[in-house]
């Protein structure tokens, strides 16, 4: 693969967007760690997005998909191929009485947007950091809201550079995942139904919602989120707690001793110490609990 090639063909297809080769991805995820990106291309329009895509598919380059990091470890040997950025995609508005929002825009900022135009609906997502296409493809929820209770539909690009509108019912919902998982789509645009909404009420729950964030996560340090999905009538950071594992550490990376479901990057750690630490955890509380911990986090690059 001729990284200064590609380089250069991105230069030509991406002419308002960023495209970077051999880039250090540590400071693009909140983990504040990760190995490099061959090229990392941040589209700024739609169209050069998809002309990303198709080049990437027509000369066989593999390519990766990153929001802003917020639920991800890259791994320290980084990634190969084209490492594709949304984070330049972030225009939201209304549109046919649905809230609209690109793939890159913070859901956050969405559910800010949302209050100032007196809609509910997206309270839940208030503290929740990713971006919009992040917040599609795990469905991401909170404090008993999720995405999948307000999508009702998304522009996505397909696999084969075409674009195709999916209503929220095609979407394939799970716990923290949907049809985005399998790679077939990457997420240009959601369309969210939301309800006329008193602002007062909605910024009093929005208000608390945060409050209840800032005081019980370790928002002071590095990490991926919550690190686990909750066992099915469970708590992952209860189990992990109740493993007497808050605190323990591999390297720079340790268990949250603010949130037992959080593993934090103390001090420089490495993808290898987060990762062991990861695995450390789901061996401990298998060997309490029986109990196997799923990862709620993605895990992408190479060693």
């Amino acid at each position: 693969m001729n990284i200064s090639k590609i380089y250069e063909d991105l230069q030509q297809l991406v002419p308002t967007g960023m495209v970077k080769q051999r880039e250090t991805l540590e400071s693009y995820v909140f983990t504040r760690m990760g190995g490099q990106a061959d090229i990392l291309a941040a589209p700024a329009t739609y169209e050069e997005l998809q002309s990303i895509v198709t080049y990437a598919r027509v000369n066989e380059i593999p390519l990766t998909v990153l929001g802003n990091g917020s639920n991800v470890i890259i791994r320290d040997g980084g990634i190969r191929g084209i490492v594709l950025q949304t984070a330049d995609l972030t225009e939201m508005g209304l549109r046919d009485n649905l809230l609209y929002a690109q793939c890159g825009a913070k859901i956050i900022e969405v559910s800010r947007f949302a209050l100032e135009k007196k809609l509910t609906g997206l309270e839940f997502a208030c503290g929740i950091p990713g971006t919009v296409g992040g917040a599609l493809y795990m469905n991401a929820g909170a404090y008993g809201g999720e995405v999948k209770d307000v999508l009702q539909s998304a522009l996505v690009i397909s696999k084969a550079g075409r674009l195709v509108t999916l209503q929220g019912d095609e979407l394939e919902w799970g716990y923290r995942k949907s049809v985005f998982a399998s790679g077939e789509f990457i997420v240009l645009e959601a369309r969210f139904a939301l309800q006329p909404g008193d602002p007062v009420s909605i910024k009093a729950a929005m208000d608390d919602l945060t409050h209840q964030r800032e005081s019980k996560q370790p928002l002071e340090y590095p990490s991926c989120g919550s690190v686990f999905k909750r066992p099915p009538g469970r708590f992952a950071g209860q189990l992990i707690q109740e493993s007497g594992l808050q605190g323990i550490r591999i390297g720079g990376a340790e268990v949250s001793r603010k949130h037992a479901g959080f593993i934090v990057n103390t001090n420089h750690a490495t993808a290898k110490d987060y990762i062991g630490l990861i695995h450390h955890v789901q061996s401990a509380v298998k060997d309490k609990f029986g109990i196997e911990l799923e990862t709620e986090v993605k895990i992408i690059g190479e060693e």
